[in-house]
């Protein structure tokens, strides 16, 4: 009988915080693709452009105008997915139709007033503003008696959504826990009940330990490629202390948290030369006004491209109708990010 190797043979890993298995398929990174390839802008845009509704200055869509900010700028989303608006509802409920009203707000975060830049192309000290209005943001809006939930997270690129190129964030905050979240609470929650600890904080001592997959830590946070990662270069900061939201974070932690942001951010930029796209998001503790001692503050970046610029990842297939799967290995990506420059490639 042959002898398994990992980076040769197809096997499954498990994810605790999901409680779901990803196949990983490493023989499969040798097939030639000649499939869909994603067009890339090389275009340069100004530092300010009147057209944006983004930029300082300019009159949004709906009529609101922005002021001429300096550092970040937050206002409610002209768009909102979530309606602030209580409603009332004498829908029969049904065990195989459900339904029910969904009540929240969704705010938009400019992180630069320059349009031609990119969380990448920030100075640490600039990132560390925004990481501060992260943490205002979910004092400000988990503190509202019907907001249980604030989800803040970035899509940054135009294969993720972004409608818009100047460098912002969202923040959608519900009554309501979302699918995720819930079940990532689940999980959280079942191992602390079981074992008095964080998850994360056992997981991340066994990742320092292994030494396998990490891509760059500091005093305060660790960059890694998750064990159980479905997107090729998919990462997690984890805070080395176990806190369960932003709203704990100290200033010598914002800082270090600031510095792993740039360092993972401009490694993507580096990795095929390009404006790497992603959508990014931080897992916290709900604002339901309740202990969540299971939760451990970390942010997640899930960036779609697999083989340069312009190759990217669909789910599609068996991972819509099975489960997901990957082809490169969580240690042979986080092995490619950790040997990246952390010096800029335009630099």
């Amino acid at each position: 009988m042959e002898q398994f190797v990992l980076t040769d043979h197809p096997h499954r890993r498990y994810n605790p915080l999901l409680d779901e298995w990803i196949l990983v398929s490493p023989q499969r990174a040798k097939r030639p693709w000649q499939g869909q390839n994603e067009a890339i802008s090389d275009e340069k845009k100004p530092e300010y452009d009147e057209t944006c509704y983004l930029c300082p200055g300019n009159h949004r869509i709906t009529g609101g105008t922005n002021p001429n900010y300096e550092s970040c700028y937050v206002f409610d989303n002209d768009f909102p997915a979530l309606l602030k608006d209580e409603v009332s509802s004498d829908l029969e409920q049904e065990d195989l139709f459900k339904i029910n009203p969904e009540r929240g707000i969704n705010r938009v975060i400019c992180f630069s007033p320059k349009h031609n830049v990119t969380l990448a192309e920030m100075q640490v000290p600039e990132i560390e503003n925004v990481v501060r209005v992260w943490k205002e943001q979910y004092l400000e809006l988990g503190a509202i008696s019907y907001i249980n939930h604030v989800q803040i997270f970035e899509n940054k690129g135009s294969v993720m959504g972004c409608s818009n190129p100047h460098p912002h964030g969202q923040i959608w905050a519900q009554s309501s826990l979302p699918t995720q979240v819930k079940r990532t609470q689940d999980n959280l929650l079942k191992y602390f009940q079981k074992t008095g600890k964080s998850l994360l904080k056992d997981y991340l001592e066994s990742e320092l330990q292994k030494k396998e997959r990490i891509i760059a830590e500091n005093e305060h946070f660790v960059l890694l490629v998750p064990f159980w990662a479905t997107w090729p270069y998919e990462t997690m900061i984890i805070s080395k202390r176990h806190f369960s939201s932003i709203a704990e974070i100290t200033e010598e932690e914002i800082k270090s948290y600031a510095e792993m942001i740039q360092i993972i951010t401009v490694k993507y930029d580096n990795l095929f030369k390009t404006s790497f796209p992603y959508s990014a998001g931080i897992h916290q503790a709900p604002t339901d006004g309740l202990d969540h001692e299971e939760w451990h503050f970390h942010m997640h970046f899930y960036p779609p491209l697999l083989r340069s610029a312009t190759v990217k990842k669909f789910m599609v297939g068996y991972e819509l109708l099975a489960e997901a799967q990957r082809d490169l290995t969580a240690e042979q990506s986080s092995e490619i990010l950790r040997n990246l420059s952390i010096q800029y490639y335009k630099n």
